[in-house]
C-alpha cells in the first residue's frame, strides 16, 4: 500500500494460507497501524488525526461504537488498529476528481471489487450519470439539488422514494434529515440497524421497554461474569479489548460463546503496556463454548433450565420487578435435553460448567452482537438472553445488565435521533409540537422492504445518506437489478463504492466532509455529536484541512436538498440550521426524550448519558410496566446430510463493506478474501481436501438456489457442520426471503450450502427440507420428522 492507489484489482492466486493467531494486537497491530497511517496521509497528518481520535477536544472513530473512557482516564493513542485503519481511509491524501471518472467508463468499474473501488481515494466534487451515459461528469452543486428536488416533486406520492441512512451519521445531521423525509411526507428512513442490531431493539423494547443496552463502561470494569455471545472484539471493537483487561484485573471471569475461537478472546496483548507489548499479555475467556451455528437460543435456554433447577435465583427481582415468570418456567422444566445438544454441539457438561458461572456470580454482564441477531431466530435468541438477565436480577445494578455492541458509530443516535421506519407516535407528536405539521404516520419501509419495492417498481428515487446499501444488503444480484430499477440514485460518500456504478437512470454521487475534517459550514467552526452503544453522548470536532473545496458537510448537504425540494413549505428553519448546528441541537433538545439542555450538555468534556430507566432505578417501560419473561419453544436448524450451515463474517482488515487491506493475519488468510473455513473432518466427509476450489451453493425452502463461485476450502477450527466466509463475497447467497422473524434483519448467519468442486458440474443438488426450522411441538410427518416453516413460529 502507499500513497499511489492500487492499480490493480486483488488477485486470489497470490492468496496465502497460514497459521491462526492466539493473540490480539501487540506490537504487529502498533506496526500495521503505523505502516498504513503514515504511507497513505504521511507522518504529519497521521499525527494530526491520530493524536485527536477519541478525545475530548477530537473527533470519534467511524470504526465502530465502543464507548470513550472518562476524559481524565483516557490515553494519549485512544484508538486501536482498526480505529486507525478506518481514520486512514478517510484521511487518506489520494483523491479522485473529474479525470479518474473520464478515465474509467462505468462498464469498467463494475467489474472492480470493493476494495480496489475504495483504495482510490477521496472523492472531491459532484458527479453525476445521465441517462443512457457511460461516464460519471462533474455537476455543479446548485444544479445536483435541482435534479434531486425536480425528481421529488415530479413523483406521485412521496412513498415512491426512500432514504437510507449509514450509521455514520451524526446526530444534528440525522435529525434534520429526518425532519425533511417527514415534512415531505414519507416514513421510508431505514437504516442500517435494519441488517445488523434491529432484532435486538425488537427483542430488548419488547421485554425491557427500550431497545438499548442497559450497562455502562464501568459496568464492564465491576462485572463478577461477562458473557461474549456471537461477537469477535478483537476485529470488530478492538478497544473492547482494553475493558475486559480491566475486569480480569478486578477479577472477572469471562465465557465466550461461538462457533470459532477467535484470538482477541484468547489472548490480549494491549500496546499501551509493556506487558502487553513485550511479554504475552491477558489471557481473556476462562472458558470458550463453540456453540453450533444457530445453537445459541437452545444454549440460554439449557443455561435457564439449570439456573432454575439449582434455585440460582434472584427472587425480589423476579417478584417486584418482572411478569410472566411462571410461563417461562413451566416451558423451561420441560426442556428437552436431547434436542439441546443437537442444537448446540456442546455436551451436557460443556454447558453445566458454563451455567456454574452464572450461578457464581451476583453481577453478569452478557454482551452480544451479529451472530445472535442475524438469524431467523435473532429476536427470540434475545429474548433468552434478556431471560437469564431477569433470573438472577442482572439488570439495574452495579456490574450487570444487557450489552449490545453497536458496529457503526452512530447507528444508536441515528435511531434516537429519529431515524427510522416505524416511528412512535410521541415522537412523532413532538415533531408536530415543535415544527406545526403533522408528520405521517403510517409506517414506511425497512432495508428489506426498500429493496422489494424498488424490485416492483413501487419506488423511483433512492438516496443514500452515506453507507455501502448495494453491497450491504442481502440478495446482492436482486438488490442490484432494483437499484437500477430506480429514476434517481443519489449517494452522499466520502469514497467511491460499489453503490455508485450499480444505479438507477439518473445518479448522483455528492461528496461529503468526514469526520475528521473541519466544518466551517456557515461560516463558522461547527462540531457534531454522537452517541456510542452505551448511551453517552459527547461532541466530535475534525481538526484536518478538507480533502477539497467542493465538499460539503452532512447537514448542509440536506438543508440544501430541503430547500430545493420542499421550498417554504411548514416555515422549516433551514438556513438556520446550515449557518449554526446549535439551532438543530436546541430543536433536539424540546423533541427527544431525555436530551434537554443539550446543546449545553454535549458542550462539556464527555458529554452526557441519555436516561434508561431499566438500567437507572429497575422501572420498564414496557405494556405492562414490568420486564417481561418470554416462554420460547425450542428452535432448532436442520441441515441435510451433505451441506454446512454458513456464517458470514468480516475479515481483520475490514468494517462492514469497508475493506482496508487483503490479510486477516488473526485466521490465517493474506492476499485474498475467497475463502470459506471449514472443519478438517467436514472437509474429509464431504470428498473435498484442504486448499480446494468450490462454489457455495445456497439452497431455500422453496426450492431456489444461489451460487458464490470461486472459494478456496480453508481447514479450520469450529464445530461440525459448519462453515464460515466473509462478506460481502457471500452476500449473494441470502435472499431478501431470509430474514429475523419479528426484526425483517437479514438472516446472513444461517446460510445452508453444498460446496461443490469449482469444476464439477452443476446436479439436482436441492432438497425441500434446506433451511426449515425445527419445531418438536408440531405432529411428527411420516418419516419420524417435525417440521416447521419459518413464518409459523411465533
Amino acid at each position: 500500500m502507499s500513497r499511489t492507489a492500487p492499480r490493480h484489482d486483488i488477485d486470489e492466486s497470490d492468496l496465502e494460507v497460514g497459521g491462526t493467531a492466539h493473540a490480539a494486537a501487540g506490537k504487529t497491530a502498533v506496526a500495521v497501524s503505523m505502516k498504513r497511517s503514515i504511507e497513505q496521509m504521511g507522518v504529519v497528518r497521521t499525527a494530526q488525526t491520530l493524536l485527536k481520535l477519541n478525545q475530548a477536544d477530537g473527533f470519534d472513530c467511524q470504526g465502530c461504537a465502543w464507548p470513550d473512557p472518562d476524559p481524565s482516564h483516557r490515553h494519549t493513542a485512544e484508538f486501536c488498529e482498526n480505529g486507525a485503519k478506518a481514520v486512514t481511509e478517510e484521511a487518506t491524501k489520494r483523491t479522485i476528481g473529474r479525470e479518474f471518472f473520464a478515465a474509467h467508463p462505468l462498464a469498467e468499474l463494475r467489474e472492480r471489487t470493493d476494495y480496489w473501488l475504495g483504495q482510490q481515494g477521496r472523492l472531491t466534487e459532484p458527479m453525476v450519470v445521465r441517462a443512457g451515459g457511460t461516464h460519471y461528469e462533474p455537476i455543479s452543486w446548485d444544479d445536483a439539488f435541482a435534479l434531486i428536488g425536480g425528481h421529488l416533486k415530479g413523483l406521485d406520492s412521496p412513498d415512491e422514494a426512500v432514504f437510507y441512512t449509514s450509521g455514520k451519521t451524526s446526530n444534528e445531521a440525522a435529525f434534520a434529515y429526518q425532519l425533511f423525509v417527514r415534512a415531505f411526507g414519507t416514513n421510508n428512513l431505514p437504516d442500517c440497524s435494519n441488517m445488523c442490531h434491529e432484532s435486538t431493539s425488537v427483542g430488548l423494547a419488547e421485554v425491557i421497554g427500550i431497545g438499548k443496552g442497559s450497562v455502562s463502561l464501568e459496568d464492564i470494569h465491576v462485572a463478577k461474569l461477562i458473557v461474549i455471545a456471537g461477537q469477535n472484539p478483537g476485529t470488530n471493537h478492538p478497544r473492547m479489548l482494553s475493558a475486559l483487561e480491566i475486569a480480569k484485573k478486578n477479577g472477572a471471569k469471562i465465557l465466550a460463546i461461538n462457533p470459532l475461537r477467535e484470538a482477541g478472546l484468547v489472548r490480549f496483548k494491549n500496546p499501551q503496556t509493556p506487558k502487553g507489548m513485550a511479554l504475552n499479555g491477558t489471557e481473556i475467556a476462562d472458558m470458550h463454548l463453540p456453540v453450533k451455528i444457530n445453537g445459541d437460543q437452545a444454549l440460554f435456554q439449557a443455561i435457564g433450565s439449570l439456573l432454575l433447577e439449582w434455585d440460582a435465583l434472584d427472587h425480589d427481582f423476579i417478584e417486584r420487578h418482572t411478569t410472566g415468570f411462571e410461563a417461562w418456567a413451566e416451558t423451561a422444566r420441560a426442556l428437552d435435553w436431547d434436542l439441546v445438544l443437537r442444537a448446540t454441539g456442546l455436551s451436557r457438561e460443556q454447558i453445566e460448567a458454563a451455567a456454574r458461572m452464572f450461578a457464581e456470580s451476583d453481577a453478569t454482564t452478557i454482551c452480544w452482537a451479529m451472530g445472535i441477531t442475524q438469524h431467523r431466530n435473532g429476536v427470540a435468541t434475545v429474548k433468552e438472553i434478556s431471560n437469564l438477565a431477569f433470573l438472577q436480577g442482572n439488570i439495574g445494578k452495579p456490574g450487570a445488565g444487557l450489552c449490545p455492541v453497536r458496529g457503526h458509530s452512530n447507528v444508536q443516535g441515528d435511531r434516537t435521533m429519529g431515524i427510522w421506519e416505524r416511528p412512535p407516535a410521541h415522537f412523532l407528536d413532538a415533531l408536530q409540537a415543535e415544527f406545526g405539521f403533522d408528520p405521517p404516520r403510517e409506517h414506511g419501509v425497512d432495508a428489506v422492504a426498500a429493496v422489494c419495492e424498488l424490485r416492483d417498481r413501487k419506488i423511483k428515487v433512492f438516496f443514500g445518506m452515506g453507507g455501502n446499501f448495494v453491497s450491504a444488503m442481502s440478495d446482492t444480484t436482486v438488490t442490484e437489478a432494483a437499484m437500477r430499477n430506480a429514476d434517481l440514485t443519489v449517494h452522499v460518500s466520502t469514497k467511491l463504492n460499489r453503490s455508485h456504478v450499480v444505479h438507477g437512470t439518473e445518479a448522483l454521487i455528492l461528496p461529503v466532509l468526514g469526520r475528521s475534517e473541519k466544518d466551517h459550514t456557515g461560516g463558522r467552526e461547527q462540531r457534531i455529536t454522537v452517541e456510542d452503544s452505551m448511551s453517552a453522548v459527547h461532541a466530535s470536532k475534525g481538526p484536518l484541512k478538507p480533502a477539497s473545496e467542493h465538499l460539503r458537510s452532512e447537514v448542509d448537504i440536506i438543508c440544501s436538498m430541503a430547500q430545493a425540494t420542499i421550498g417554504e413549505r411548514h416555515d422549516l428553519p433551514w438556513d438556520a440550521f446550515r449557518s449554526d448546528y446549535s439551532e438543530i441541537r436546541h430543536r433536539i433538545a424540546r423533541v427527544v426524550p431525555g436530551c434537554e439542555s443539550y446543546d449545553e450538555k454535549v458542550a462539556q468534556p464527555g458529554g452526557f448519558v441519555l436516561p434508561h430507566p431499566p438500567r437507572d432505578s429497575r422501572t420498564f417501560p414496557t405494556k405492562v410496566d414490568k420486564a417481561v419473561f418470554t416462554a420460547i419453544p425450542t428452535e432448532i436448524l436442520e441441515v441435510p446430510q451433505g451441506r454446512l450451515v454458513l456464517q458470514t463474517m468480516r475479515s481483520h482488515d475490514q468494517f462492514n463493506t469497508t475493506i482496508y487491506g487483503l490479510d486477516d493475519r488473526y485466521r490465517g488468510v493474506k492476499n485474498g478474501r475467497r475463502v470459506v473455513f471449514v472443519n478438517p473432518e467436514d472437509i474429509t466427509e464431504l470428498g473435498l481436501v484442504d486448499g480446494q476450489m468450490v462454489d457455495l451453493c445456497s439452497e431455500w425452502e422453496d426450492g431456489s438456489r444461489r451460487e458464490a463461485p470461486a472459494f478456496r476450502v480453508v481447514s479450520y477450527e469450529q464445530p461440525r457442520g459448519c462453515a464460515a466466509a466473509y462478506y460481502p463475497e457471500t452476500n449473494p447467497l441470502v435472499p431478501l426471503e431470509s430474514k429475523a422473524l419479528g426484526s425483517n434483519q437479514p438472516a446472513f448467519k444461517s446460510v445452508i450450502v453444498t460446496l461443490r468442486p469449482t469444476d464439477a458440474v452443476a446436479g439436482d443438488e436441492i432438497n425441500s427440507n434446506a433451511g426449515v426450522l425445527f419445531d418438536p411441538s408440531v405432529d411428527a410427518d411420516d418419516e419420524g420428522k417435525h417440521w416447521v416453516e419459518p413464518d409459523q413460529l411465533s
